[in-house]
């Protein structure tokens, strides 16, 4: 298969949508019920993540589910840096692929953020644009020697990288592992020469990848690692360049992509960190969408220029570690599954999803919006609450939650 047609002309479509009527089937009344309680399509006024306003009534409450960690979305710095990028450009965009041209602005991004996290920058709209480019080129053998990679894709990955399955089956054997399961990623090591694994670093729903056991299947078998560290950059690291970044390097066996939108603090945009430059110039050139699409628009790069800039001061070494102790003072009130583990996500685990949408509806009465999480988004007889901890919280906020989430837990709604 040609590099340039990236082995798409026989997709089908994802697996998850070729049985889709029994899929909706057995969604779609949580969701229904959760638009019958007013929790989804809500429309607001935002005076920060901690206030937000539904216009019509006048209701206001605390966003527990914002996943901008540090706060940085309502940063009059970024905000201002959003403001000059467009004042500078006075325009959003050369509307062009960026293969082709690229504003200088974009260019200086790439080499502030390539200093910041020690990498190679290749920056995209949305981490899912980068991962449609990236994974068939990954699974076609084009990004390390030795030709396609069996590409194993953990049971628990974003449904960003899960959607590209069938794509990748078009240039080889896909697999899907057990979460977190080495000894089974390393028995496919062991009976294939070329793999790659694709996963989180810290996953949306609670948990981490096992990054020093995968550091040893790396050393051992030149395995492949593919991470998507959304939910671990800015809140880790000297300079925020995350949770997988602390713990390993960018090599030409390591590629870590990451939302700009969370942690950092710009509301769109992301990178994908590289090893090496040819793969950065093999990607801008052939990696489908990352190429032939538009890229961050200037405001977003205004922003996530400032942003890159608070992340050299000390700032963010203070704001990391506010963050880190609302986590711990959260964990200490109200232990939870993954209490303890430094990371942001929590689940309240509740099993049913009408009960989940009932708990989460009676906490937005009384002023926290806290998503209810079901089947499909989780395991079946898994559903519950998911919440993000944030610098920006009081801790008598995240008092008055905990009291709250064990008042109507307690409550047997």
């Amino acid at each position: 298969m040609s590099i340039e047609t990236h082995g798409i002309q026989n997709w089908q479509g994802p697996r998850k949508y070729r049985n889709s009527e029994k899929l909706l089937a057995s969604s779609d009344p949580y969701w229904q019920a959760a638009a019958d309680h007013g929790l989804i399509d809500i429309h607001v006024e935002a005076e920060s993540n901690n206030r937000l306003i539904v216009r019509e009534t006048g209701h206001e409450f605390i966003n527990m589910c914002s996943c901008s960690y540090l706060g940085l979305n309502y940063h009059p710095k970024v905000v201002q840096g959003a403001i000059d990028a467009l004042e500078e450009a006075r325009s959003l965009g050369l509307s062009l692929a960026n293969t082709r041209i690229r504003h200088d602005l974009l260019f200086r991004l790439e080499e502030e953020l390539g200093e910041l996290f020690g990498a190679f920058i290749l920056p995209g709209v949305t981490c899912s644009v980068l991962t449609a480019g990236i994974l068939p080129l990954l699974a076609s053998g084009h990004l390390a020697p030795g030709g396609p990679r069996v590409m194993v894709f953990d049971r628990m990955c974003h449904f960003s990288m899960a959607y590209v399955k069938p794509i990748c089956a078009d240039e080889t054997l896909v697999l899907t592992s057990p979460h977190n399961d080495l000894d089974y990623l390393e028995d496919v090591c062991r009976r294939y020469p070329n793999v790659a694994y694709v996963a989180d670093g810290a996953y949306s729903m609670g948990g981490a990848a096992a990054l020093d056991g995968l550091r040893d299947l790396q050393e051992r078998y030149g395995l492949f690692l593919y991470l998507d560290d959304s939910h671990g950059l800015s809140i880790f690291g000297e300079h925020g360049e995350g949770y997988v970044r602390s713990h390993l390097g960018v090599d030409p066996l390591t590629i870590i992509v990451a939302t700009l939108s969370k942690g950092f603090g710009c509301g769109s945009g992301a990178v994908a960190m590289l090893g090496d430059r040819r793969a950065q110039s093999l990607l801008m050139r052939h990696a489908g969408p990352v190429g032939w699409s538009s890229n961050m628009e200037i405001p977003i790069v205004g922003a996530a220029l400032a942003s890159a800039a608070l992340h050299r001061s000390p700032e963010l070494g203070d704001l990391q570690r506010r963050h880190q102790s609302n986590i711990d003072y959260f964990d200490e009130l109200f232990p939870t599954a993954h209490a303890g583990n430094g990371l942001p996500v929590r689940r309240i685990d509740v099993g049913d999803g009408d009960r989940a949408v009932k708990l989460s509806a009676e906490l937005y009465r009384r002023g926290y919006y806290s998503s209810a999480v079901f089947f499909p988004i989780v395991p079946r007889g898994e559903a519950g609450l998911r919440i993000m901890l944030r610098a920006d919280l009081g801790r008598e906020q995240i008092a008055a939650f905990v009291e709250d989430v064990k008042d109507v837990t307690g409550a047997g709604l």
